[in-house]
């Protein structure tokens, strides 16, 4: 070895006894990972202890702080860490790479073009196809003069194809899975359907990952445009006009409900999604949140989907659907009709939540008539005024099974006897019956009055009341 230090005095260096002295050792070799330090005695001193402090050995303890690793020692542990390095890293990118493409997914970029067309080819599509270049062409490449609206998944433009038909092309949202669940469900729903009260797909596109959807096209916008645009551009709709229009939603429900080969629950009646064309003729449309009913099954079981307002209790609450909340939704809409004012935007004081809870209450006051929208004037059918606000009530009534079916409801707003099944007769005795009493007596003594006997070919309401006879304080004596 060699030495560093000789004649070293520890009680010099250290300025006294019991305390330590730092010598620092720069250039100092180092192999085989070992440090050697060697203490040589050099006569100096002595090892007996006559006194504590003054005698003794040069050096007590050693201790040695180094600020370097030995070259071997260095290698491996900078090896490990660039191992740990290494797999850091990847292990971050293949996260990254994770969350990216769970986000992509939920978010409809990957998945929903394999997903739409697995499902479109299990339709039986009965509708045209058109291209996304026909469709550019006919809107003038989605202008914004040609925007009709906008929903929530999507905008509605005009368009002419070359034939100089005129269209409402509707552009939903492919990255979206709502988007495609409602483009899929519309085709499957509307292809193929035709009925006077129900707007008529034309044809779709999935091109060029846009999905659209081809509407013949209504001049007079939606209904809720015409009876509470807030740009108060609002139309005049006579009170003839407001009856056809709410027995021709009617009609058209009806329809849905027990006429088409495949019966559906629309789930979304409102007055947003009935159209009105050059004649103000409703048509219902959107039929993105539309459920089939299937024939063994009473009711559906499904997360509920639709407008706050509009939907029945028991499907709002427990998502027991049926065609009764269909009905529900119609007798809202009624009561719009009347009015003129929106369900969920009309309170008149702080008292009324709704126009539906304001009718219930005037209806329990005999004030129905203060209900009808004031535009209107004296110039309209006080009776069919009050039988379709009548009607309306029955259709909004808490319990579904006292709700008439929409072809009773066509009936009954058209005065005309409504049929009901045998085994529903045993409603007759409960109270909250009374209104489908009356409502029925109403109508049928109209009958009575213009015509010498009313077809006995099915049963009806009026065989329900508990009085065969008609007190006078039911009849309408409006005109």
């Amino acid at each position: 070895g060699v030495s560093t230090i000789k004649n070293f005095d520890i009680k010099n260096e250290a300025g006294g006894v019991d305390k330590a002295v730092i010598k620092i050792f720069n250039n100092i070799l180092v192999t085989n990972r070992t440090l050697e330090i060697r203490l040589q005695y050099a006569g100096k001193g002595t090892t007996a202890v006559p006194m504590r402090g003054l005698y003794g050995p040069l050096i007590s303890a050693i201790s040695i702080e180094s600020e370097f690793m030995p070259l071997e020692l260095k290698q491996v542990t900078h090896g490990k860490k660039r191992t740990f390095l290494v797999i850091g890293v990847v292990a971050a990118v293949f996260l990254f790479i994770l969350i990216v493409v769970a986000i992509a997914w939920k978010k409809g970029y990957i998945g929903n073009q394999i997903s739409r067309e697995r499902d479109l080819r299990g339709l039986d599509l009965n509708t045209g196809v058109f291209t996304y270049k026909q469709i550019r062409a006919a809107t003038d490449n989605f202008a914004e003069s040609n925007k009709l609206g906008e929903g929530g998944f999507g905008s509605v433009y005009k368009g002419t194809l070359l034939d100089g038909t005129l269209i409402a092309v509707k552009q939903l949202s492919s990255k979206s899975k709502q988007g495609n669940r409602e483009f899929v469900n519309e085709i499957g729903m509307m292809a193929g359907i035709q009925h006077p009260n129900v707007v008529r797909l034309h044809g779709c596109c999935a091109e060029h990952n846009q999905l659209l959807l081809v509407y013949e096209y209504m001049e007079n916008n939606s209904l809720a445009h015409a009876l509470f645009d807030p740009d108060k551009s609002k139309m005049e709709i006579d009170w003839p006009t407001r009856q056809r229009i709410c027995v021709g939603i009617a009609t058209g429900l009806a329809f849905l409900h027990e006429e088409t080969a495949l019966k559906m629950v629309h789930r979304d009646i409102k007055a947003a999604n009935i159209l009105l064309d050059t004649n103000l003729t409703p048509k219902i449309s959107d039929f993105g949140l539309a459920k089939l009913n299937e024939k063994e099954n009473t009711h559906i079981s499904t997360r509920v989907a639709g407008t706050i307002g509009y939907m029945a209790p028991e499907y709002a609450l427990w998502g027991h659907l049926t065609y009764k909340a269909d009905v529900f939704s119609f007798g809202v809409l009624a009561l719009e009709i009347i009015a003129g004012k929106n369900n969920m935007n009309y309170r008149p004081n702080e008292d009324y939540v709704s126009l539906l809870d304001l009718a219930i209450v005037l209806e329990e006051k005999g004030s129905l008539m203060d209900l009808v929208d004031p535009r209107l004037g004296s110039d309209f059918n006080k009776i069919e005024a009050v039988r379709m606000m009548e009607v309306a009530l029955l259709c909004t009534n808490q319990s579904p099974a006292l709700r008439p079916t929409m072809p009773d409801v066509v009936n009954l707003l058209e005065g005309l006897p409504a049929k009901i099944k045998e085994s529903d007769m045993n409603l007759a005795t409960s109270e909250d019956d009374f209104r489908l009493q009356s409502v029925i007596g109403k109508v049928e003594d109209s009958q009575l009055q213009n015509h010498n006997a009313v077809q006995q070919s099915s049963t009806s309401i009026y065989d329900l009341r508990p009085n065969s006879q008609i007190s006078e304080e039911s009849q309408i004596n409006c005109k």
